[in-house]
């Protein structure tokens, strides 16, 4: 007879030669499927039979479905529905969010009739009487006019309400913003102050707070300039893009009468002949169509 190996139960020989043939079970699998004409890949995302796809080993193809899987799974993330139309093509509909107003803005809309256009009178009586607000929201004119680049200055006979800072350039002030201070709503300066002005213009521009000859904050009597603003002088300019004036004219507080003269002064320095339509509204308010 010849010699027997005996090998012990949980033995080290015993596990090494487990592991061998476990090696070789698992490179016989790797040569087998090497030899298959075709794989399965699941396609996270899709459905149905869609999760499953047959590829050859055409890594173009593989690719492609890579991208797709990725598509399909940011799609999901961000709430895009993609949808297959009949020449293959994906058709994508993003989900859109319906706006659903508050209880006291739709009681106000119905006490607005769209189709009505309101004296300044009863126009302002009716924006207090639809107020939705417990603060003392800010009273705007918004103005379709008949062209754009319009702009000019007005004093309103009873301000805007608002706390307007008002500055003067000098070299104190210039340390102050680079420094990352800024304690003013406007800045007027003298001409000879401007280059000055020019180290902090990168920080003032963007604010949209540097002195413009057009507006009138560039003035050799700087202090006279800045009284008037005080006083309530508001500059008005249609938009860049399209010909629409967007002006404070007061607070909701005020009385009735001044409001009403706020209007009127703003819309005469406009002219009429210039102003196609007019909507009157507070800061949270549906707008109320104003005659001329």
């Amino acid at each position: 007879m010849g010699k027997i190996k005996v090998a012990t139960l949980g033995g080290e020989d015993e596990q090494k030669m487990r592991q061998e043939r476990k090696v070789k079970r698992e490179e016989k699998k790797k040569r087998e499927s090497a030899g298959r004409s075709d794989q399965k890949v699941h396609v996270s995302g899709m459905k149905g039979g869609q999760r499953v796809k047959s590829l050859g080993t055409d890594e173009e193809e593989i690719n492609k479905l890579a991208r797709l899987a990725q598509e399909v799974e940011k799609d999901q993330t961000e709430g895009i529905k993609t949808e297959d139309t009949p020449d293959g093509e994906k058709k994508v509909s993003k989900k859109k969010k319906i706006r659903v107003r508050g209880k006291g803005y739709q009681v106000a809309v119905m006490k607005v009739d769209p189709k009505r256009v309101y004296g300044v009178s009863e126009a302002v009586k009716l924006l207090k009487d639809i107020n939705l607000t417990k603060f003392d929201p800010s009273v705007e004119v918004h103005i379709n006019t008949k062209e754009k680049g319009l702009r000019g200055a007005v004093s309103l006979p009873h301000g805007t309400g608002r706390q307007i800072r008002v500055a003067i350039a000098d070299d104190k002030l210039v340390e102050e913003v680079t420094a990352g201070k800024i304690n003013f709503d406007i800045l007027i300066a003298a001409p000879f102050m401007m280059p000055k002005l020019a180290k902090i213009a990168r920080i003032l521009g963007p604010k949209g707070l540097m002195p413009n000859p057009k507006n009138g904050t560039i003035s050799p009597t700087p202090e006279k300039v800045a009284e008037k603003y005080q006083k309530g002088e508001i500059h008005w300019k249609t938009e860049a893009e399209f010909p629409i004036i967007h002006q404070v004219i007061g607070k909701l507080s005020f009385k009735e009468t001044d409001l009403e003269d706020n209007f009127k002064t703003l819309v005469k320095s406009i002219s009429d002949s210039k102003i196609n339509s007019i909507t009157l509204k507070t800061t949270m308010s549906p707008g109320i169509k104003v005659q001329l």
